[in-house]
């Protein structure tokens, strides 16, 4: 009796690679939570240092979701920020073959970011704003 012949490597390997696209690698580490992340540099706030993470952006051939990458890099910038004694972080750059620079800064709880001065000293219009209180 002859033995079966086994599946197509091609349509397992691409199984597998769709597979392991759509997944989370990067999961939040405990304190990670409650560090902000700002687009731009926040006042008041005292600068801890800058740490660069790094995920893979690509697998074999096939380059994994930009989005994916870029919320990755961001948890890893979150989980690092505590062990500096960072509430907040703020992407320095754009992700570059899977890696990113963040700086980590220490904002005791308000992570406001420096507005324009014209904008910051408008008062008109029918829009009021409040602090949200942690």
């Amino acid at each position: 009796m002859p033995l079966p012949s086994p599946p197509p490597l091609l349509p397992v390997v691409a199984g597998v690679l769709l597979t392991l696209s759509g997944c989370t690698w990067v999961h939040m580490a405990p304190g990670a939570s409650a560090v902000r992340v700002v687009t731009g540099t926040p006042a008041n706030c005292e600068k801890r240092g800058e740490v660069e993470v790094s995920v893979k952006d690509n697998i074999a051939f096939y380059d994994r979701n930009p989005l994916r990458v870029r919320e990755e890099l961001e948890t890893l910038a979150r989980n690092e920020a505590p062990g500096l004694g960072a509430d907040t972080v703020q992407p320095l750059d754009a992700p570059d073959d899977g890696s990113q620079r963040y700086a980590a800064w220490q904002c005791g709880g308000q992570a406001a970011v420096a507005a324009p001065a014209s904008a910051a000293d408008s008062t008109t219009g029918p829009a009021r704003t409040f602090p949200l209180s942690g």
